[in-house]
């Protein structure tokens, strides 16, 4: 589904001609002003829209009807009609009202920067739950705005003629319309989730530890997965190419075998439609039981970033409470950095256990990456010891591939094992026990 309008106003689509703005409120001094200015023309051009100009705004008092202030407006209107653009992006957030205030400024469309964020994962998302998470944002979105026409909703679900009763006006059946639509996306979601559950549950009773790439778009994720896996997954140099969260097996120094996942990217400012709708599809790192942060470190704002996925990965409860899974850095992207800045950052993860800077394009840093994953799954192992019958040939090789055997001793029938693994592995052994 899609954020733009599609009615008698015209139908924004691919090469659509834009203008960007990033209004600069000077709340986070920690972020590159131009980098942020070029993340909202990147994310703009991820769906194949024409950026004909750019322009960081400094907003000191934000207006309460407009954003920003008239006169600001009137020279965007000036280069709206320059450059012909027929599309105002505003990377922040725009009230109905201030959206309504500056499309009749202006005479273009006007949409913000959760908009269009919604816009890109509408594009990209793949799965039925991707899509079925996607829509529900989206209604939640705009069932503030109600925009004209929801003709495309009503052919979905086959026309709603009979909802409306003598008099209702057309806003409340368009609010009745998007009520029931996304009651109904909720229940689907819900069913969706009680499946992945139980997907997940067998991966658990299964023997190979899960590790989830988590960073920021356009970080190198994908990049990075596939040199581990060996696999063609979509890497391109766009934002958010990676929506569903792909799985594949990999083998690590003295770990037989692992499961890798690669997931959704972060983004500052993430919409709050989003954060919720999409939480099914972060389900995957919760379950993991090593979290891989892949870092942009040649980005400006590498730093921000950072803060930006650790905010989100505590909000989830998957770090920073008890029982989390361990979590470790890769520094990637070290190719596009000088020699001197390269020494600078290996010096600065000699002093830490959890960092390795990488390249993923060009591998380097991959055994190293290996080794350090390798450490990161094994920490926090114990010792237990277990009687097999001594024919179970299948769990004796299980505790062999996964853990370290410290000792074993024949006693007629049954073999008593002592093994030290992590406390995942013997959860999975037990629970695979127990069936």
């Amino acid at each position: 589904m899609s954020v733009f309008s599609r009615d008698e106003e015209g139908d924004f689509a691919r090469g659509a001609r834009a203008v960007v703005i990033f209004p600069d409120f000077g709340q986070d001094p920690s972020r590159d002003q131009q980098a942020r200015l070029e993340e909202a023309v990147g994310l703009a051009e991820a769906i194949g829209i024409d950026v004909v100009a750019r322009q960081a705004l400094t907003v000191r008092q934000p207006r309460a009807g407009s954003l920003i202030g008239m006169g600001q407006a009137e020279a965007i209107g000036d280069e709206i009609e320059r450059s012909g653009a027929e599309l105002l992006i505003v990377d922040a957030a725009l009230a109905p009202i201030q959206q309504k205030t500056l499309e009749e400024k202006l005479g273009v469309k006007v949409i913000d920067r959760t908009g269009l964020i919604l816009e890109i994962f509408g594009e990209r998302a793949a799965t039925a739950e991707g899509r079925l998470q996607v829509e529900l944002a989206h209604l939640d979105y705009q069932a503030g705005r109600l925009v004209r026409s929801w003709t495309h909703l009503e052919r979905q679900r086959g026309g709603f003629g009979f909802l409306g009763g003598p008099g209702e006006t057309q806003i409340e059946a368009d609010r009745r319309l998007i009520r029931d639509r996304m009651a109904k996306l909720r229940k689907e979601l819900e069913q969706v989730r009680r499946t992945r559950g139980l997907h997940r549950d067998r991966r658990q009773r299964a023997p190979w530890p899960v590790i989830a790439l988590v960073g920021y778009t356009n970080s190198g994720k994908s990049t990075l997965f596939n040199r581990l896996t060996e696999s063609d997954v979509m890497a391109e140099d766009l934002l958010f190419a990676t929506l569903d969260p792909t799985m594949r097996g990999i083998a690590l120094p003295a770990i037989d075998k692992a499961i890798l996942s690669d997931t959704v990217g972060f983004v500052s400012d993430l919409p709050t439609q989003l954060v919720a709708a999409f939480r099914a599809t972060l389900e995957e790192v919760e379950a993991a039981d090593l979290i891989v942060h892949v870092r942009d470190i040649a980005h400006p704002d590498s730093e921000a970033q950072r803060a930006d996925v650790e905010q989100v990965l505590t909000e989830l409860e998957v770090i920073g409470g008890e029982g989390g899974a361990p979590l470790i850095e890769a520094w990637n992207k070290i190719d596009l950095l000088s020699d001197a800045e390269i020494e600078a950052f290996r010096n600065e993860a000699a002093r830490r256990d959890d960092v390795v800077p990488i390249s993923a394009l060009t591998g380097k840093g991959m055994g190293a990456l290996r080794d350090l994953m390798t450490r990161s799954l094994q920490h926090g192992h114990h010792a237990e010891t277990v009687t097999l019958s001594a024919g179970d040939g299948e769990r004796q090789a299980w505790l062999h591939r996964n853990g370290e055997v410290l000792n074993q001793q024949l006693d007629g029938e049954s073999l008593k094992m002592t093994v030290r693994m992590s406390g995942a592995d013997w959860k999975r052994f037990h629970s695979a026990t127990a069936d």
